[in-house]
């Protein structure tokens, strides 16, 4: 594992947000889904591909808070344009569970 230090971590703005759509992005070399995520007034809404289609159907997504790299350049993925990183733990089926708070916060809240 590769060490970085603080002020490296520090670097990395990880926000919550809230998901407020979902579509289908059948272009997508591997299973994924359009997110729109608002991350509040200050960062606001924000647009990310995340291939989470195993555990996570589009209703399962709707209202639901994750957290999110916001302060990546963005990545165009096929046609569309990824704004965020969702974070999540890739299981060993290569499936992913979403990193998300345990509690309802205010969208666009850092991890520290």
């Amino acid at each position: 594992m590769k060490k970085i230090s603080r002020q490296d971590f520090e670097q990395v703005e990880l926000h919550t947000g809230t998901i407020i759509e979902v579509n289908d992005f059948p272009e997508a070399e591997k299973p994924a889904w359009k997110l729109t995520i608002d991350f509040g007034e200050e960062i606001g809404i924000k647009k990310s591909s995340a291939q989470i289609t195993d555990l996570y159907s589009k209703e399962a997504l709707m209202n639901k808070q994750i957290i999110a790299v916001t302060n990546f350049p963005p990545k165009q993925i096929g046609p569309f344009i990824s704004e965020c990183l969702v974070t999540g733990f890739i299981q060993e089926d290569d499936s992913v569970i979403l990193a998300i708070p345990d509690k309802p916060t205010a969208n666009g809240i850092k991890l520290s």
